[in-house]
């Protein structure tokens, strides 16, 4: 059996007049983030992470912000496509381990429709993925309330024996 590990960070300052998106979850919040797609910020994380693992760059290689195909796209379109992209290459999630860090709002009610998704999207089980939230103890710009990053570290399983 072949496994691959790979990891993914991704930051989105805040933007009023934006959903809030984390986790394919639309959050009640007064402001959203900035991005060319909806900005969710753990999906990129993910998907980077698999790219990472697959050894295939990053989101941007795949969903350039330079073509109008991807403005305003839901990163739950893009994970599926990357996770097709992992099955093509023979590969499944073997596990799925992220943090979403932000001050505000509070996430952790909505951590499990986070699992939830992303496991459909990566078509496993939910066991298989973790999803946290932390603060920074209002340090930094996540802190200051600024945005919210993610970081994510996948294990890929080769499907076959």
């Amino acid at each position: 059996m072949t496994m691959r590990i790979g990891n993914g960070f991704d930051v989105h300052a805040f933007a009023a007049g934006r959903r809030l998106v984390i986790g394919g979850v639309t959050i009640p919040f007064d402001r959203g983030l900035a991005g060319n797609s909806d900005a969710d910020v753990l999906l990129h994380a993910i998907a980077d992470a698999i790219l990472g693992a697959l050894a295939l760059g990053d989101l941007g290689v795949h969903f350039p912000d330079s073509e109008a195909t991807w403005t305003g796209a839901d990163s739950r379109v893009l994970l599926r496509h990357v996770a097709a992209m992992m099955r093509e290459r023979g590969y499944a999630v073997g596990n799925v381990d992220a943090t979403v860090i932000a001050q505000v709002p509070k996430l952790a009610p909505h951590v499990p429709r986070m699992r939830e998704n992303v496991a459909a999207d990566l078509d496993c089980d939910e066991e298989c993925v973790s999803v946290k939230a932390t603060t920074t103890e209002r340090l930094g710009f996540t802190g200051r309330e600024e945005g919210v990053a993610a970081l994510a570290t996948v294990l890929l399983v080769s499907e076959a024996l």
